[in-house]
């Protein structure tokens, strides 16, 4: 047994669930709360196929449940596949799952929200799926989600505190939203050093997602109290943590500020009342590309700071948030051993050398995005929301275009 303490907590003020679980070991806290909070018996457990084959982490939790795992699943492509999703169901509604948990990162999490929707809809094709979805043959009476998750996450991504998912159908690869009566985690247990497996290329740059849900949010403007001092929060522990994690990767005080300010990043971006901007639209529509979401943050925050303070659009706004960086003593001696002046940069400029210094990607040649996808990238991210709502809202092809041709590479 851990010598620790357990911290249980909600994860956002106002809400109950999900509650987060920290300070003891992964294994450890899901035998505690399988038994004493969800009163399960016959958990089915979805693991990440690189943890499987690098670590001992699902054998550790096999063995802290032992005869209440009752089916396993080890690894999903990426985008949530339909058809994965739909093998899922049908093997836990065969075994009779009453609890499910996942085990790492990426397309598990919102695998495991709609697995459990399905579930409870008696779903088992994909015609049957679809009418779970949104959109205009969705049905007119769907069950909540019944069966608990309890996650066990090993990025920043933070998906594990929404109550929506995204899947795709794999013949159109179209990607469906599937929302309320939806329900994500009811539980998310962190754990450090288990996040201390994750490569740095996707710890780092699902970081600096979580930065920019923060960055986001407090240059929009939409400017309210709350949502701003929980994305200063949430930059508090994640540029510093980011940047130690780089620095020393079994940094676990890091690795947990890193987590714990994910959450606060979450909170502040899905309160329902700020828009996002233009480093969120452009990216979703990286995304089919193959790139990441982390990825396609490292890229685009830095260009989209620059281009809407050149077009005069939120530079109050952008000037808090540099200042508030540049009073982290760890940003401040970064821009001096890069020879940046700080009292001459930008907001953008400082964003720049904190991803490189992380080592991410900073063009789109990093990820082999070439100058002939330009034109359909700019035509389609017209239609994304969080372009709508950027601070200079993008109507125009040649506005994204601008943008786009400062990241080219």
């Amino acid at each position: 047994m851990s010598q620790s303490q357990e911290v249980l907590r909600p994860a956002f003020e106002g809400r109950e669930e999900p509650r987060i679980s920290y300070g003891i070991p992964f294994d450890e806290a899901a035998a505690k709360h399988v038994e004493q909070t969800f009163k399960a018996s016959r958990v089915y457990i979805i693991c990440s196929g690189s943890l499987s084959r690098n670590t001992d982490s699902l054998e550790r939790l096999k063995r802290g449940l032992g005869d209440k795992v009752v089916g396993v699943r080890i690894g999903m492509k990426s985008h949530t596949r339909w058809s994965e999703v739909l093998e899922i169901t049908n093997d836990a509604r065969r075994v009779n799952a009453d609890l499910l948990i996942t085990l790492g990162a990426g397309s598990l999490t919102d695998g495991a929200k709609i697995v459990s929707f399905a579930l409870a809809n008696n779903v088992s094709t994909k015609e049957e799926l679809a009418t779970l979805a949104e959109g205009p043959n969705k049905r007119a009476h769907i069950n909540p989600s019944e069966i608990p998750i309890i996650s066990i996450p090993t990025s920043l991504s933070a998906g594990e505190y929404s109550n929506f998912a995204g899947g795709t159908e794999d013949s159109t690869f179209r990607k469906h939203s599937f929302q309320k009566p939806l329900k994500g985690p009811r539980l998310v247990i962190l754990d450090p050093k288990l996040a201390a497996t994750t490569p740095d290329s996707v710890w780092l740059s699902s970081g600096i997602r979580a930065v920019d849900h923060c960055v986001e949010t407090l240059c929009s403007n939409m400017a309210y109290e709350d949502t701003d001092a929980l994305a200063e929060k949430g930059l508090s522990l994640l540029v510093p943590g980011l940047l130690r994690c780089k620095r020393d990767h079994e940094d676990y005080e890091a690795r947990l500020n890193c987590q714990l300010g994910s959450v606060d990043a979450m909170a502040a971006c899905t309160s329902g009342k700020v828009e996002l901007g233009a480093s969120h639209g452009i990216g979703h529509q990286l995304g089919p590309l193959g790139v990441g979401h982390g990825e396609t943050s490292c890229i685009l925050l830095p260009a989209v700071c620059k281009w809407n303070a050149a077009q005069n659009a939120n530079v109050p706004r952008q000037q808090r948030v540099l200042r508030f960086l540049l009073d982290m003593p760890i940003v401040a001696e970064l821009l001096q051993k890069r020879g940046i002046d700080a009292a001459k940069a930008d907001l953008g400029d400082v964003m720049d050398a904190i991803i490189r210094e992380l080592g991410m990607p900073r063009s789109l040649k990093d990820v082999n995005v070439g100058r002939d996808k330009l034109d359909t990238l700019a035509e389609n991210s017209l239609h994304d929301r969080w372009c709508k709502s950027n601070p200079v809202p993008l109507k125009e092809k040649s506005q994204v275009l601008e943008i786009l041709e400062m990241v080219v590479g």
